[in-house]
């Protein structure tokens, strides 16, 4: 498979992943006639019930779920522009029931909304069928599903944050004016610590000047991450321990087990997002439907992934995280469970393998390129491994059949065979390029095999073909099947491409015309066969 398809392969995992996720049975609440004027009595009963479910005891996750969805407005065709103009900001939520992408997402949206709510935020959240209400849904720009986007005096924009609960309400306060939350007290300090696990604080002596904005604009652009700021040192350290100066310092805190990392850069809006972007993931990355567009989005171009049971990761994950805080900052390392079919069977598929024991590979997105880790893992291969990938040394590692046993009158060529067969050989090589899918690649078959047949003894000139779902090579690049081509034996290097449409005595005339037959005799029995046709 050529690279560039490797790429486009990927892409399209990006996008499946960060999408699709496994549907969540949710009921969808229907608020029937409720409209705005409704919205202060929903909230007003939704108080009622948590005070009342207080003293009874902890709601279940269904009665969160539903009471969260209850606050979430449903737009109509009939009200939908109304709500919309006579709002200062909503958020809209564009759906269909019968989308597991929307269903998925359905909760978290609600779950944002009243935590939204609980600080007050002016912000109306609603939830509209696109396709009962599609005028509604035309007039408001709602073409896929699910479709976020948030309405700040009439004017949308899309929204371009994650999927969680948590990171649609951070989306949402840096979009609404809330880029950075300010602490004043421990207390305080102590119930963000609380809600928060990822996030980036900022400790400066004055809320002014040039290094204390260019940490403002970044909490602006970043679109993830939760910014948080004091001027108070003994707050500060609540969050960040080991905080050394008084006046001005930006760390990130994360998970373990490198929690704490601290800003050393010059203090400019690019470079405290670098910081961020390249420091925001624990030393070795757990693959999840909710992380895996971040992670194929980071900025990090190499990238190690590391397929294993969940067993076998307890292991080895100690090793991994020892060679990873070696490489930090310069290689990710991504943990994926192999029996996860949806996360590791499209990265394994690309390698040709199946999860038999733990696999690393590797992918170098500088220059386009997959790397298989062939050894057993220990430190010190996984070491030599990474330094190879990182200096650009590595092989690069192409997709191949075992070696066939046995020919037939057609050669079968594989990955590993393609130099050996085709471009060494010296004989010319005609190549049928094919692929399993590939609706006329049966019927070409058939045509090479007569073709075969037609030119037996003329010793030479051979027949071929290769399976390019399951066989590499970089001097293969074929993006559409069935190919043919046509390798002289004096330039191997510039295959002739034939037509796929070409008829059989096409094929025949083409052949003679490029090969300079041995013999009589083979000439003979090629022209003998040709009369028979």
């Amino acid at each position: 498979m050529p690279t560039s398809r490797i790429l486009l392969y990927l892409a399209f995992l990006v996008l499946f992943q960060s999408l699709f996720s496994s549907p969540i049975s949710s009921a969808i609440i229907d608020d029937g006639d409720d409209d705005l004027e409704g919205l202060e009595e929903l909230l007003r009963m939704d108080e009622e019930e948590e005070k009342r479910g207080s003293a009874q005891g902890k709601p279940s996750d269904t009665e969160v779920v539903s009471k969260a969805q209850k606050i979430v407005l449903d737009l109509r065709n009939d009200n939908a522009k109304r709500v919309i103009d006579e709002n200062e900001m909503v958020m809209l939520l564009g759906y269909t029931p019968w989308c597991a992408r929307s269903a998925e997402l359905m909760p978290r949206f609600a779950e944002a909304a009243t935590e939204l709510r609980k600080m007050e935020s002016r912000l109306v959240f609603a939830k509209l069928d696109a396709e009962r209400h599609a005028k509604a849904a035309s007039l408001l720009g709602i073409k896929g599903f699910p479709t976020i986007l948030l309405f700040v005096n009439g004017t949308a924009q899309r929204y371009t944050g994650g999927l969680t609960r948590a990171e649609i309400v951070i989306w949402v306060r840096k979009k609404t004016g809330a880029s950075v939350i300010r602490l004043s007290s421990k207390d305080s300090a102590e119930e963000f610590l609380h809600r928060h696990h990822l996030y980036t604080l900022g400790l400066f002596e004055r809320y002014e000047g040039p290094e204390y904005e260019e940490f403002v604009k970044a909490a602006v652009m970043d679109n993830e991450i939760q910014f948080v700021e004091t001027n108070d040192k003994s707050i500060a350290v609540v969050l960040f321990p080991n905080i050394e100066t008084e006046n001005k310092f930006v760390g990130l805190v994360k998970s373990e087990p490198e929690r704490f990392e601290k800003f050393e850069g010059t203090f400019e809006e690019g470079k405290v997002l670098q910081f961020v972007e390249y420091n925001k993931f624990p030393l070795v990355t757990v693959l999840s439907e909710l992380n895996s567009a971040k992670v194929y989005s980071s900025p990090i171009k190499l990238q190690v992934f590391i397929f294993a049971e969940v067993d076998e990761f307890e292991d080895i994950q100690l090793l991994l995280q020892e060679v990873a805080r070696k490489y930090k900052t310069k290689i990710m390392f991504v943990f994926v469970n192999s029996a996860e079919d949806n996360l590791a069977k499209p990265f394994l598929a690309l390698f040709g393998l199946e999860p038999e024991k733990p696999i690393v590979t590797a992918f170098d997105n500088r220059v386009v390129s997959k790397h298989l880790m062939e050894s057993d893992l220990t430190r010190s291969k996984l070491e030599e491994f990474c330094l190879g990938l990182l200096h650009g040394t590595l092989p690069p590692y192409f997709r191949s059949e075992p070696k066939p046993s046995e020919n037939g009158l057609v050669e079968k060529v594989v990955g590993r065979t393609f130099n050996a067969s085709v471009l060494e050989s010296a004989e010319n090589v005609f190549l049928e390029v094919h692929a399993p899918w590939c609706v006329d690649c049966e019927a070409t078959s058939k045509q090479i095999e007569k073709l075969a047949n037609h030119f037996i003894g003329v010793k030479n000139l051979k027949f071929a073909r290769i399976d390019a779902s399951v066989n590499e090579h970089p001097k293969l690049q074929v993006n559409n099947f069935p190919a043919l081509l046509f390798y002289t034996a004096g330039d191997k290097s510039n295959p002739i491409k034939l037509s796929k449409k070409s008829s059989l005595k096409e094929m025949i005339h083409f052949v003679k015309e490029n090969v300079r037959l041995k013999d009589d005799e083979s000439l003979s029995n090629a022209d003998q066969k040709k009369d028979e046709l």
